[in-house]
């Protein structure tokens, strides 16, 4: 009888534990597609007032409202960008009021990386922090950084002084 309650009560937390990572899975995808539609309230009311978002160059680490502002003309121009994930993977804490996850992105920059973490505000999921990055074959990696050294040379040089 014992074992049979606490199988009971273990199917019963793995099938909350399941809903949580399905309600995480639908806000991303949910995200994604706002800004493909360029919906900019939906897209930016998935995410927290504290929220940060890392970008593929360097200098891209905004925090809500300066990510806001370079995001408005492109979502005013109903051009946003179109990520679609191919591959996802979504962790939570024992409470269920933090999650993380990682997924693989087709983009029109072809492959990319996006990582974050998530947080229960009000019993909603919503994004506090996500980091985009391009994928980058390690065969091709010699030629990136040849591409990309000069840039980068001169961004060390400005960060080291700050």
């Amino acid at each position: 009888m014992n074992r049979f309650l606490i199988s009971l009560a273990l199917l019963g937390a793995l099938n909350w534990l399941n809903g949580q990572e399905a309600q995480i899975d639908s806000v991303l995808n949910e995200w994604h597609l706002a800004a493909s539609e360029a919906d900019f309230d939906t897209y930016f009311g998935g995410m927290t007032a504290d929220a940060i978002f890392i970008g593929t160059d360097a200098t891209e680490n905004w925090n809500l409202e300066a990510f806001k502002a370079y995001s408005k003309p492109h979502f005013d121009a109903g051009k946003a960008w179109s990520f679609t994930a191919v591959e996802r993977h979504i962790y939570t804490n024992g409470t269920a009021d933090i999650a993380w996850f990682d997924e693989l992105l087709d983009t029109q920059m072809k492959l990319c990386r996006g990582s974050g973490v998530l947080r229960k505000v009000d019993g909603k999921w919503k994004i506090a922090h996500y980091v985009l990055s391009i994928a980058v074959p390690n065969e091709r990696v010699g030629q990136l950084i040849e591409l990309k050294k000069e840039k980068d040379s001169l961004l060390l040089v400005k960060l080291k002084q700050e």
